[in-house]
């Protein structure tokens, strides 16, 4: 019988995983996140999109949107694309707020009417408790809409040019996760 030679098989093993591997990741890379990437950027609203992570059962995507951007309109077109480009993987989508103090401040003040509103499921509450809260402040309009799978918050500083977004799942033992 034949001895194996070491060096060889090592070689063979190694060439074999960088391949599979390598080519994996160039596929996530090339198949998968730069076309995404570049489908989210140009959306109309969108300051800037993060390079799609992809995971093996999930695909996540940050996004910076304009101040005046629909947070709706531009949520729903950005989870389409990714779904589109996820296959069976479960899409995340996280919205960054170019926020301050008095933004801060002021979600703070309001959530928990809106979380009471949100666990009741009479969201029709949300709209008037983030009305009250933007009147307590000088400039700052707020913009509160729905659709079947979340509840889409935008409160806006005029004067400063700032946005703080919030996007809340319908499902109400998701909302400790906010």
């Amino acid at each position: 019988m034949r001895k194996p030679r070491v060096l060889p098989l090592a070689i063979t093993v190694v060439a074999t995983a960088a391949l599979l591997f390598g080519g994996f990741a160039l596929y996530k890379q090339f198949a998968v996140a730069a076309p995404l990437a570049e489908k989210l950027e140009a959306m109309p609203g969108v300051v800037e999109a993060s390079k799609p992570d992809v995971g093996q059962k999930d695909l996540q995507v940050k996004l910076r949107l304009s101040p005046d951007a629909s947070l709706r309109e531009t949520y729903g077109e950005a989870a389409k694309q990714a779904a589109e480009s996820a296959g069976n993987r479960k899409v995340t989508i996280q919205v960054e707020s170019d926020s301050n103090e008095t933004l801060e401040q002021l979600w703070y003040s309001a959530m928990f009417d809106v979380a009471e509103a949100m666990e009741t499921k009479t969201y029709s509450d949300i709209p008037e408790a983030m009305k009250e809260t933007a009147e307590t402040a000088e400039g700052v309009t707020t913009v509160t809409e729905m659709d079947e799978n979340n509840v889409y918050i935008t409160i806006r500083s005029e004067q400063e040019g700032a946005a703080k977004y919030v996007v809340l799942p319908r499902i109400a033992n998701r909302l400790e996760v906010w």
